[in-house]
């Protein structure tokens, strides 16, 4: 069985020349054990980079000039992504040498920076227009664009109240709910002018919803949200990891639907569920079960009788025989024992051995290279 799925992109914009900072610096704690080894630019997402969704998304938009503002020690990136042309994107790196914070970090590039620009945290997946936030950030005459987003519980975020014409009055961080009045917060992508940058202080950690906004506020500025309710997800978080997977698999494979990717093995006997995604030269053996939405890296292997149900493995795990896996997030290169038992929210790090009859019950987080004794319980 064969076929082929490209980087997920959405929408369709020409915001002409633009350059777009996409914010990397960040060490990405929230979702380790995965990124122990991984930066979360290169995480996986349907078998593809994340970057190559970003990149993607924005090529789409015809923004192909793109700075990555990254942190120290960004050789893993810089060597997996180049100069971007695989891609059909231009990059441009903008190092920095310790944390800088987001407004920082894009005032560490200002010398990539000579027009309007787009500035988005590297953890953001979104279908937002583009195109219409764009125009807007013009007929306002905005030194700032912010989008805002609703979300459910507004406590973890940064909230933005706006009056009837658009225009921000003020910013809350994190408020507790009796200080809750809009459940609008800051979505993480902004459009700015360069001038903005002569408002940030160089070579200093600075936030801009924290040092960089509130003052321009003060000084009268005009800085406009733009609401949207397009698809947005942070998925600095593992539950939000594994949530951006099933929810491309619904809407790109179909509740059904099975993508395989080059050439894999799958044994008349076993049952494929979609919606799912099967890397190339993935192994699925008799009588196993793979449930969607689901995804299998490059070179799975699934052996007999094991079951794997809404659970993404990157490349070159086994799961051997009789295991069940459920809800999970496992690394490259693990080993799950035979009649092992894998529970909803699970992340197991590079290389991870789990031991025959194991089992590691909800939640649990294991780091690379560990290795489960058989027979262990893990709660």
């Amino acid at each position: 069985m064969a076929g082929k799925v490209d980087a997920f992109v959405w929408g369709r914009v020409d915001l002409g020349a633009m350059k777009a900072v996409i914010l990397v610096g960040g060490e990405a704690t929230r979702l380790r054990p995965l990124t122990c080894n991984t930066p979360k630019i290169m995480v996986p997402v349907l078998n593809r980079s994340f970057f190559e969704h970003l990149g993607g998304y924005l090529k789409k938009h015809n923004i192909v000039d793109i700075v990555l503002a990254v942190g120290k020690s960004p050789e893993q990136i810089q060597d997996y992504l180049g100069d971007g042309s695989k891609l059909g994107v231009r990059l441009t790196y903008s190092i920095e040498n310790r944390p800088l914070g987001t407004a920082g970090a894009v005032k560490n590039a200002e010398r990539f920076l000579d027009d309007s620009f787009i500035v988005l945290n590297g953890d953001i997946f979104t279908d937002i227009d583009l195109s219409r936030m764009m125009r807007l950030h013009h007929k306002n005459k905005a030194t700032a664009s912010l989008a805002m987003t609703p979300v459910e519980d507004p406590t973890m975020y940064g909230v933005v109240e706006t009056d009837s014409e658009g225009r921000v009055k003020r910013f809350i961080e994190k408020p507790s709910r009796e200080m809750v009045t809009t459940n609008m917060i800051n979505a993480g992508i902004y459009i700015l002018e360069p001038d903005i940058l002569s408002c940030i202080a160089p070579d200093t950690f600075s936030m801009f919803e924290r040092d960089v906004f509130p003052p321009l506020l003060e000084k009268g500025q005009a800085i406009y949200g733009y609401p949207f309710r397009d698809y947005w997800i942070d998925i600095g978080a593992p539950d939000k990891y594994l949530k951006l997977h099933h929810d491309l698999l619904r809407r790109y494979v179909g509740n059904k639907g099975i993508k395989f990717e080059g050439e894999s093995f799958v044994h008349p006997s076993a049952h494929i569920e979609g919606p799912a995604i099967i890397g190339e030269g993935c192994f699925v053996d008799r009588n196993s079960i793979v449930r969607g939405p689901a995804v299998l890296g490059t070179r799975c292997r699934v052996e007999e009788g094991a079951v794997v149900e809404g659970a993404v493995l990157w490349q070159d795990c086994q799961i051997s025989k009789g295991a069940k896996l459920r809800n999970c997030l496992v690394a490259c290169r693990c080993r799950i024992g035979e009649e092992s038992e894998i529970s909803d929210g699970c992340i197991l790090g590079d290389d991870v051995r789990i031991g025959k009859g194991s089992k590691v019950s909800k939640g649990i987080k294991i780091w690379p290279s560990e290795t489960v004794e058989p027979g262990t319980i893990l709660s």
